[in-house]
C-alpha cells in the first residue's frame, strides 16, 4: 500500500514538472524570448515525459525491456536523456554562431581596410 502511494506521488510531481516545464517554455516563446524551433526538443521531451508518467503499464514494460528495476526511475533516464540531446543540440547551434560571427568579423575588417584605402586616395 505505501509502494502504491509514492509511486503515485512520483507520477504526480512528474506530470506537473513537466507541465509546469512546457507552461514555461510556452511563455517564454510568447514573450519572444525563445524561438520555436529551438523549442520544439523541450515540447517533446515534456510529453513523453507525461506520458510516460500517466501510463503506468507503458513505464513498466519500457523499464523491465531496459533492465530498470524501479520503473520511475527510468522517467530520471529520460528526463536525463532529453537533457543530453538539448546540450548537444545547443552546442551545435553555439559552434555555428561562433563560425558565423568569426566570418563576420572577417569581413567588417575587409571592408574597413578597402574603406580607409579608398579614403586615402
Amino acid at each position: 500500500m505505501n509502494e502504491t502511494v509514492e509511486i503515485w506521488r512520483i507520477q504526480a510531481v512528474a506530470v506537473a514538472v513537466s507541465l509546469a516545464a512546457m507552461i514555461f517554455i510556452f511563455e517564454l516563446i510568447r514573450r519572444k524570448k525563445l524561438r520555436e524551433k529551438y523549442s520544439l526538443i523541450w515540447f517533446l521531451a515534456g510529453t513523453v515525459m507525461i506520458i510516460l508518467s500517466v501510463w503506468r503499464e507503458g513505464l513498466d514494460r519500457l523499464a523491465h525491456a531496459l533492465g530498470v528495476g524501479y520503473a520511475p526511475a527510468l522517467l530520471f533516464l529520460v528526463a536525463l536523456f532529453f537533457g543530453m540531446i538539448l546540450l548537444i543540440h545547443f552546442s551545435v547551434v553555439i559552434s555555428d554562431l561562433s563560425e558565423k560571427n568569426k566570418t563576420l568579423a572577417q569581413e567588417v575588417a575587409l571592408l574597413k581596410a578597402e574603406l580607409k584605402n579608398l579614403q586615402k586616395n
